[in-house]
């Protein structure tokens, strides 16, 4: 996938957050005890033929990408890493979705611009719209799974458990360690 150059200050803003991330080298913090994934609650889907369900997946690991499409380290890191993993591994041994999940600037990042930039991006995978909180900014799915910003990644087993989350990029090989792991 080729994505289009940063702007001077989202470049500086994505080495901002760089400096400030997880050290790659460090281990992955992997959730135990290992619980089931709450269901997404997602209000439309982009990129699928037909809405989708954890359960439907059950039996392939799953990684969720959950972004932003006017967050810099999404659009630089977490969204081509996703594309990779999903070109890489195979789809019924791997399933990778993307969760749109707006907690900040909702007037202009609504389906109708999403889908123009899921385009423009060529993301190949299915994204589903974190359905909004009508009390709140904080999207649902977003709260279910206590995510703290953007990007960040989510891995499910095959039976359907949280074996990681992460906020902020990953490094490819341990990602790819896990998936491979897990896929197994």
């Amino acid at each position: 996938m080729t994505l289009k150059p940063l702007p001077l200050q989202a470049r500086e803003q994505l080495m901002a957050h760089k400096a400030s991330s997880i050290d790659s080298r460090q281990e992955i913090n992997m959730t135990e005890p290992f619980k089931t994934a709450p269901e997404l609650r997602v209000s439309q889907w982009l990129n699928a033929v037909q809405p989708i369900s954890l359960e439907s997946l059950r039996g392939r690991v799953v990684m969720l990408h959950a972004f932003q499409m006017l967050c810099p380290g999404c659009v630089s890191t977490g969204l081509p890493q996703a594309s990779r993993v999903h070109t890489v591994f195979p789809p019924q041994d791997v399933a990778v979705i993307g969760l749109h999940t707006v907690f900040e600037h909702h007037a202009v990042m609504g389906a109708e611009a999403l889908q123009v930039f899921l385009h423009e991006y060529d993301v190949p995978f299915p994204v589903g719209i974190d359905q909004p909180d009508p009390t709140g900014r904080i999207p649902l799915t977003m709260q279910a799974y206590e995510l703290r910003g953007t990007p960040s990644l989510v891995v499910l087993d095959r039976q359907g458990r949280v074996r990681l989350s992460h906020f902020g990029p990953i490094d490819d090989m341990r990602l790819g360690r896990l998936l491979g792991q897990l896929a197994a």
